[in-house]
């Protein structure tokens, strides 16, 4: 017999770890039975797990075993966010739980090699030009939406995993929310201040039930820098309620360092864009939404609100 999962990375063994966990004590039972051809007899869950991903040859090979139900795949990927339609099939569902791990590793990757770029560029006290600058723009975007959306979606008691620290401490006292939803007709609402802000997004999560996908790549991120520190991130996903998509979203936000905290930043302004599936023109493919912005374009987002901020007061 082979061992140990050797065809498995540390992260496909712990994401099957948290699967098999969704599977009937008796269905664990029977697959360690035929994962080990009845060599070796387990006597509860926690052993029956370490024996079948001791004795399995590959992720795929696991996930393609008859006792590991359709609709488990389904309902983990449902829990960590990856919505499918209810009719995929099982190799689909094989497929995209081994592409969310795959895109795991690569997350965690990019958040070591920012971190290190950060500390790298501390101690040098120099820039390396204007490529680098576009990649630390954009690797800030990444790693800020991915810290965002993570959060706010934590709160959606439908999902079912820990909450994480939601509030206006994350924000400028001053932030300003422009929210357009377009579902049967065309509505905006417009709020500012810290709380009232973050009580208005968090709503939509735990009181709608709804849960924002962004879409990280393929053109569903961009942002740029202006030269007074202001940083505009633009990001587009699909909306979901439970396993239903709802349509898609254009959220862009103003970023502002925090001068009290190193390498922290606060919201500035949020404009959230929600269009429903009803909505939406016929033959418009939502599986990549994508932002259309140009960089001249979203420039035009931080030319205002510095202007608000560099000019002098009147009283």
């Amino acid at each position: 017999m082979a061992s140990a999962g050797a065809g498995m990375t540390e992260r496909e063994r712990d994401g099957c770890r948290e699967l098999l966990e969704l599977l009937q004590t008796d269905d664990l039972l029977a697959l360690a039975d035929t994962v080990t051809s009845r060599l070796v007899q387990p006597s509860n869950r926690q052993e029956a797990i370490n024996v079948i991903l001791l004795y399995s040859q590959s992720t795929e090979e696991l996930l393609k075993r008859k006792k590991v139900f359709r609709e488990i795949i389904f309902k983990y990927l449902a829990m960590k966010g990856v919505i499918l339609p209810p009719s995929s099939e099982k190799h689909q569902l094989v497929y995209r739980a081994k592409e969310y791990w795959c895109e795991e590793l690569k997350v965690s990757a990019s958040e070591q090699t920012y971190t290190n770029l950060s500390i790298q560029q501390q101690e040098d006290g120099r820039t390396q030009g204007d490529q680098d600058d576009i990649k630390e723009c954009h690797n800030l975007a990444e790693e800020f939406c991915q810290w965002y959306f993570r959060m706010l979606n934590s709160q959606n008691p439908l999902i079912g995993e820990p909450q994480q620290e939601w509030g206006p401490q994350h924000f400028w006292a001053d932030v300003t929310l422009k929210f357009c939803y377009h579902t049967s007709e065309q509505n905006m609402e417009e709020y500012s201040g810290a709380e009232l802000v973050s009580l208005r997004l968090l709503s939509l999560v735990k009181e709608e039930y709804l849960f924002l996908n962004p879409n990280l790549n393929a053109g569903g991120l961009k942002c740029t820098v202006s030269p007074y520190g202001l940083v505009v991130v633009a990001v587009a996903g699909t909306v979901h309620r439970s396993t239903c998509c709802l349509g898609i979203f254009e959220q862009i936000f103003g970023l502002i360092r925090c001068p009290f905290r190193e390498n922290t930043w606060k919201i500035k302004f949020v404009n959230l864009k929600i269009v429903g599936q009803n909505a939406i023109e016929p033959g418009t493919h939502i599986e990549r939404p994508s932002i259309k912005y140009e960089q001249e374009e979203l420039q035009e987002f931080y030319v205002s609100k510095e202007l608000a901020l560099i000019e002098p007061q009147k009283y």
